[in-house]
Order: C-alpha cells, then sequence, then structure tokens
C-alpha cells in the first residue's frame, strides 16, 4: 500500500492518502492535548502504545461483528484503516460517574451507574464539543434517526464486550468516547472508526483504583507513559 497525500492532521493522529481512494493511512502522534487542546504536551511513545491498544481492540470488536474502519496495523506508529465522512457526533458511554458527568451533575467520581449511560457531544472544538440531544442531531441533520439508532445499538455492543476485556486484565472500564463514520464508498454504511485507546477511555485498576489513561496527563498526576504501558502489558502486547 503506498503513502501518498497528508489529508489530515489532528490532535492525535495524521491521514494519509494511499494508492486505493478509499483506504487511508493513519498515524499515531505523541502529542498530548487536554480541555480541547487549552492544555497541550507530548507523551514519549504514545502513539506506539495507542496504535497497538487500539488494533487489537478494533480488531476484537469486528471478530464479534461489530463494523470498524480498522484493516491492519502497517508499523509501529501506523494503521490501514476505510476511508470514512466522520458523523460530527461524539458518543460518549459511561459504566460510572467521572469527568464532566461528576461535575455537571455533582455525583462522586466512580459511583457505579445502574445502566450505561449513552451520551452525545456536538464534535466541535471551537465550542468545546457540548452535550446535545437526540433532537439536535435529528434536526441539525447531523446524522440520521437511523444512524442513531445504529450508534446507540452499536455502542451498548461495544460496551458489553469492552467491559468483559478489561474486566479479564483487573481494569474498571469507567467511560470512553466513540467516533462513527460513513464509509466512503459505501455512504449508507456506519462503521466505528477513530481509535480505542486510553486517550478517549477512562481505566481504573480494579484493587487500587489507579488510573490508567490520559486522566494522568490531564490532571497533572504524572506518570503517563507508564499508565499507558501497564495497558498493554495487561492486554498481552509487549
Amino acid at each position: 500500500m503506498e503513502k501518498r497525500d497528508q489529508l489530515y492532521e489532528g490532535k492525535a493522529k495524521v491521514l494519509f492518502s494511499t494508492d486505493d481512494e478509499n483506504k487511508l493511512i493513519q498515524y499515531f502522534k505523541d502529542d498530548a492535548t487536554a480541555f480541547n487542546g487549552v492544555k497541550k504536551g507530548q507523551i514519549t511513545d504514545k502513539g506506539v502504545l495507542n496504535n497497538l491498544i487500539s488494533a487489537r481492540l478494533m480488531g476484537l470488536l469486528e471478530v464479534v461483528g461489530i463494523p470498524v474502519h480498522f484493516i491492519e496495523r502497517l508499523s509501529e506508529r501506523e494503521q490501514l484503516v476505510r476511508r470514512v465522512e466522520i458523523v460530527p457526533v461524539e458518543v460518549v458511554v459511561r459504566n460510572r460517574a467521572a469527568g464532566s458527568m461528576s461535575k455537571r451533575l455533582g455525583i462522586k467520581e466512580g459511583t457505579i451507574l445502574p445502566r450505561p449511560v449513552v451520551e452525545f457531544y456536538l464534535k466541535s472544538d471551537e465550542l468545546d464539543d457540548p452535550l446535545i440531544t437526540l433532537d439536535h442531531i435529528e434536526v441539525f441533520n447531523w446524522a440520521s434517526h437511523d444512524e442513531v439508532d445504529q450508534m446507540i445499538e452499536m455502542s451498548h455492543r461495544v460496551n458489553d464486550v469492552l467491559l468483559g476485556y478489561y474486566a479479564n486484565i483487573g481494569i474498571h472500564l469507567i467511560d470512553y468516547k466513540l467516533e462513527f463514520g460513513r464509509l466512503s464508498n459505501d455512504p449508507d454504511t456506519l462503521v466505528l472508526a477513530d481509535e480505542i485507546s486510553p486517550d478517549s477511555c477512562r481505566l481504573w485498576d480494579m484493587k487500587t483504583g489507579k488510573k490508567l489513561d490520559k486522566d494522568r496527563f490531564r490532571r497533572d498526576l504524572g506518570n503517563v507513559e507508564e499508565a499507558y504501558q501497564e495497558v498493554v502489558d495487561r492486554m498481552g502486547l509487549s
């Protein structure tokens, strides 16, 4: 697969075209941001570790029938992915209260929710990714009613798989963000896109409550690289 022009650079990844118009190369950077780019830094080898983690989890989800943009891991920092048009709605699945939910609703961090909560946020750094409703999504045509139903259904299926996977390696999956996209060669088909990694998930050690995710960077807790590496080690990817 021939890497060609750079098409996009985000906070954590770069996308390149290839000799196949329907496939892209996704490159993982070491850049770290928080609070929609207000806080910036670098986490040594974050891109390498996130590429490993996301490749394993995307592959696992595809095996159980969840459509994903991921095709294969090409190198330490690169993946081959299907080209998609990203739906401008971020889906957050919460199993326990943490982060913005705790601040917004005054619920103690770590509180177990009676059932998983699915929230929607407009994908917009300029507006600080505001919380939105199902009506907003449909009224402003960010996604169709059928696409919203698919995103909710797929998010719950992802949650079932990842909860069990992480529990087996001694980690609580607190919450996480998902993004979806429409395939460039089949716009009616919605797939899971972007990445699943400690950048986009809250992961706490089951015994100690130690945070093993980007909150260590957000909250200046230190040992960020070590936390990401610990997730890799527990997943058997070292």
